[in-house]
């Protein structure tokens, strides 16, 4: 009977056990019901190791190389450690090994219980994962490590080292799969990591690859297999390609942290190569001068060309019949860019092409600036807020999106966050000039109306005696409202548009271009000579080129050791480039861009609001309620009027003056940050930020701020000089004006017409 009970341990069928894998009633009557007990224990041991033998022997001809090696893995642990066991309790029994047999001549079965006992858990994780495999008619490589990994997460011993077998064999095929796309461009005709195109697939990707290496394996794999293809003279070194083997031969996707290491050192490699080799000086040069003439807004007949066309776009769709032709839709957009660009020198620039237009809430109807929603009495709490403010709306009305689409090779200078923050720059300076236009439009319209008046009223404005002086003063608040928006707008414009935007840009020409005058730069011949961080090697022989100041050097802190010029060191200057215009350009910091938003907003309304009134400060005086039914009293037009210029006044004095306290603040509370880890996202999170200071989500590189924060530092300083020229926010008036022409008369001492 024990030479039965092993031969069903071993897979073999008896007549021991019935259908149900209950013992035979003919042999239960013998036994002692402990005895079958244990019996039927050792039944449902065998019994599932039957299974998995059937449910391996069936998955191992699935079309998947992963389920493949799951079952010859799992075949050859049955039979190393399973198997081996029953044959060794065999060879026990046979041996009347003391502590089997019992007084050398008869087993109890109890003793085999004990012995197989370590295997009923294992065998029954292994069935249930059985089930689940041949529930599904497809396995890929992602799912499949996933629910490997998750089951080895256990208390059980044995269990965790079978599944940990498990995973790591399917993982070894995947990453032989992976070496083959990031090191050779091959991809698989089965069980493939990417498209055609070179996208990753979802499925074929295990949960525990970060997201940062899931980029870089599509970066590295997509870009080794497009030199490929293009058989270019130069290819990926082949002794290059084997260290990179032989790297991801030591690390498995499930041990997270080296493996991102390893991926990222793989990616930072094959960067320089590129950079050395495919992605050329002019490629990087032309599309920096692309991003800053439209995006930075550096080509200004183009920016006010398409300001023009966008607001001539939305007459045309509100004057338009109703339905769908009076929707703005994407294509409408790039529409206008094209007609921007007629008559400018954007109209045969090819980088045109790259601009698109996009609206993240789909086509719209256009929407009229507003002039009903009056700012906040309590300026101090609307202007505290920590929400990120965004500037993306003004141009339309609601949310509307530059991007610059970036083929290869250039996507590997040029990444996602990059494009962002120009986006982001897009936004703001576009509002700028666009509420600087509209202001300028205003301005034009209140001069011709007022020489039109005065046709008729000579050096007057006409009405009653109290109406005269009311209507005197309400014109004169009005010039002054107006005075002053132009003159922070052309100020806060003129500072971003020369102090910050023209400056970084010709420092960045410079570095790109090698002209700065301090320090060398050494292409080195061999692309394994770079370090994964950019540090510096020196190469005999290397040609030199010149490169930025030592204080912005990001790859050594040395002043005369040389650096290598490869594409770590490129996106470093790129990356602080764009670190630098946005503090530059305030916005990094969102109590600044409250502010500026808040003063947009009030010119905007105020603009809007002289436009209802048919382009005029002073009704006429033919209008109805432009004087008093009677007496010398003042008409209501006028008094509504002038109530309406004396609130927008108010508002903008107190932003204007909060706006400088602010400025001046942020210069002393935190300092400024002027380099970065260019293999880090570079986009602000205004969430988290600090309202009294400049935070950015750089890590930084070198303990000392050096040079490149004091230069940052001072473009703040232009702009307070700016606005403080004439002492106006250093030496403020004392006292509020309550009266309404008191107020107008002090907006005439201001503007020195009184």
């Amino acid at each position: 009977m024990i030479a039965e009970v092993l031969l069903v341990l071993a897979g073999h069928e008896s007549s021991l056990f019935g259908s149900q894998n209950t013992v035979n009633p003919a042999f239960s009557q013998l036994l002692h019901p402990g005895e079958e007990q244990c019996l039927h224990a050792l039944g449902q041991i065998a019994l599932r190791y039957r299974r998995i033998k059937t449910a391996c022997s069936a998955l191992s001809r699935s079309p998947s190389i992963y389920v493949c090696a799951l079952c010859a893995t799992l075949n050859k642990i049955l039979r190393d450690e399973y198997e081996s066991l029953v044959v060794t309790t065999e060879a026990r029994v046979l041996k009347r090994d003391p502590d089997l047999v019992a007084s050398g001549s008869f087993v109890p079965l109890s003793s085999l219980r004990a012995v197989f006992s370590e295997w009923d858990a294992p065998l029954a994780a292994l069935e249930f994962l059985m089930d689940e495999l041949q529930a599904d008619q497809e396995w890929h490589a992602g799912p499949l490590i996933d629910l490997l990994l998750a089951r080895l997460r256990t208390g059980i011993h044995r269990i965790a080292s079978i599944f940990s077998k498990l995973s790591e064999a399917v993982q070894r095929v995947w990453v032989s799969q992976l070496q083959a796309f990031i090191n050779h461009g091959t991809l698989s005709a089965k069980d493939s990591l990417a498209t055609i195109d070179y996208k990753l697939i979802d499925n074929s990707i295990p949960s525990c690859v970060s997201a940062q290496s899931r980029d870089s394996i599509a970066y590295v794999g997509r870009a080794i297999s497009t030199v490929k293809a293009a058989k270019w003279e130069r290819q990926f070194p082949r002794d290059i390609a084997m260290e990179h083997t032989k790297l991801l031969e030591t690390v498995l996707p499930s041990d997270q942290y080296v493996f991102d290491r390893v991926i990222s050192d793989i990616r930072t490699t094959v960067s320089e190569w590129l950079w050395l080799n495919v992605l050329t000086h002019k490629d990087v040069e032309v599309a920096v001068e692309s991003l800053a003439s439209y995006f930075l807004l550096r080509n200004g007949e183009f920016a006010l060309s398409l300001i023009r066309e966008i607001e001539r776009l939305k007459i045309s769709r509100l004057t338009g019949r109703s339905g769908t032709q009076s929707m703005i839709r994407e294509q409408d957009l790039q529409l206008a860019l094209l007609r921007a660009s007629l008559g400018t020198t954007a109209q045969h620039d090819p980088s045109l092409s790259h601009l698109r237009f996009h609206l993240p809430s789909g086509p719209l109807r256009p929407l009229l600036p507003s002039f009903a929603s009056a700012p906040p009495k309590d300026l101090s709490e609307s202007l505290s807020s920590l929400d990120p403010v965004s500037f993306d709306d003004f141009l339309l009305g609601t949310p509307l999106v530059l991007s610059y689409n970036v083929s290869w090779p250039l996507d590997l200078f040029l990444h996602q966050t990059d494009l962002q923050v120009y986006g982001a720059l897009f936004a703001y300076l576009s509002a700028l000039r666009k509420t600087h236009t509209r202001v300028h439009t205003c301005w034009t319209s209140l001069s011709s109306k007022q020489r039109e008046r005065r046709r008729f009223t000579g050096v007057g404005e006409g009405g009653t005696a109290e109406d005269l002086a009311v209507r005197k003063a309400l014109l004169r608040c009005g010039w002054g409202v107006i005075r002053e928006m132009d003159w922070f707008l052309e100020t806060l414009l003129g500072y971003v548009m020369t102090d910050v935007v023209d400056v970084e840009f010709r420092r960045l020409k410079e570095l790109l271009l090698g002209k700065t005058s301090r320090g060398r730069l050494s292409i080195s011949i061999h692309p394994s000579a770079s370090g994964t961080d950019g540090g510096v090697a020196r190469t005999a022989g290397a040609q030199p080129l010149p490169t930025s100041p030592t204080s912005h050097s990001i790859t050594s802190n040395i002043p005369s050791a040389p650096s290598h010029l490869d594409f770590t060191t490129l996106r470093n200057i790129h990356t602080t480039y764009l670190e630098r215009l946005l503090i530059g350009t305030l916005l990094s910091n969102p109590a600044l861009t409250v502010h500026i938003r808040a003063i947009l907003e009030v010119c905007e309304r105020f603009v809007a609001q002289v436009e209802r009134w048919g382009g005029d400060i002073l009704p006429s005086l033919l209008g109805e309620g432009s004087l008093a039914a009677g007496g010398d009293r003042v008409g209501s037009l006028v008094e509504e009027r002038w109530a309406t210029v004396a609130e927008i006044n108010e508002s903008l004095q107190s932003l204007l003056r909060s706006f400088y306290e602010q400025l001046s603040m942020s210069t002393t509370q935190q300092p400024f940050s002027a380099t970065a880890d260019a293999s880090q996202s570079m986009l602000y999170n205004a969430s988290i930020a600090n309202v009294t200071g400049f935070q950015t989500s750089f890590r930084m590189k070198r303990g000392k701020g050096g040079e490149g924060d004091a230069e940052v530092r001072r473009h703040i300083e232009r702009l307070l000089l700016r606005l403080d020229f004439n002492g106006e926010f250093s030496k403020p008036t004392s006292g509020q004006h309550e009266h309404r022409l008191s107020l107008g008369e002090e907006i005439l001492k201001q503007g020195g017409l009184a």
